[in-house]
């Protein structure tokens, strides 16, 4: 697959929420991909992607097709990586996902996203990333243990839409903090 070269992805602000609300909700109204089951207003939405500042562990980034729309740069898809549970043990841990907008599946998107989001967390002061696969989503899988997911488990008929009990498994990746303090003991520290 080849990934698009004149694709520019950058952190998401306010100006990219309605389109960024127009993607998600695709796959609200359209998909099991997703468990939620009404759409959202980008009002609504604001939130989200306020909990996701430029720097820091938990990041939204776009994928801009530039100059298709009017002359103005279209979102193609994004990708967050987001707190995996409000504990602060669970601090070193966020929860990842991509969405790609129709027609832009299957083109590298999700790959350039994953790879910018993963360069970036590099510098964070994290040690897992986990991700959540509604079940069946064979790109999906493909795309995550393509950057070396693996799966740690499914949960049986978790989640009810469409009138259809649907399994979800769970994917885990260790990331290769820079920041991270080292697992092994300082030996200068060691008792004699």
């Amino acid at each position: 697959m080849q990934i698009p070269t004149e694709l520019q992805v950058r952190p998401g602000v306010e100006a990219d929420l309605e389109a960024l609300t127009d993607i998600y909700n695709h796959y609200v109204r359209e998909t099991v991909l997703t468990f939620d089951t009404v759409a959202f207003t980008p009002e609504e939405r604001l939130p989200w992607l306020r909990s996701h500042p430029e720097d820091g562990p938990h990041r939204l980034l776009v994928a801009l097709d530039p100059g298709t729309r009017q002359n103005a740069p279209h979102v193609l898809g994004y990708a967050t990586s987001s707190p995996y549970r409000p504990k602060a043990a669970y601090s070193t841990s966020v929860e990842v996902s991509v969405y790609c907008a129709p027609g832009a599946t299957g083109r590298g998107v999700g790959t350039l996203l994953y790879r910018t989001l993963f360069e970036a967390l590099a510098d964070e002061d994290l040690h897992r990333a986990y991700a959540a696969i509604a079940l069946p989503n064979e790109p999906s899988v493909r795309l995550h243990e393509a950057f070396g997911f693996r799966l740690v488990g499914t949960y049986g008929e978790v989640g009810r839409k469409f009138g259809r009990y649907l399994d979800v498994s769970w994917y885990e990746m260790s990331l290769l903090s820079r920041t991270a303090p080292s697992a092994s003991p300082d030996p200068s520290r060691s008792r004699r």
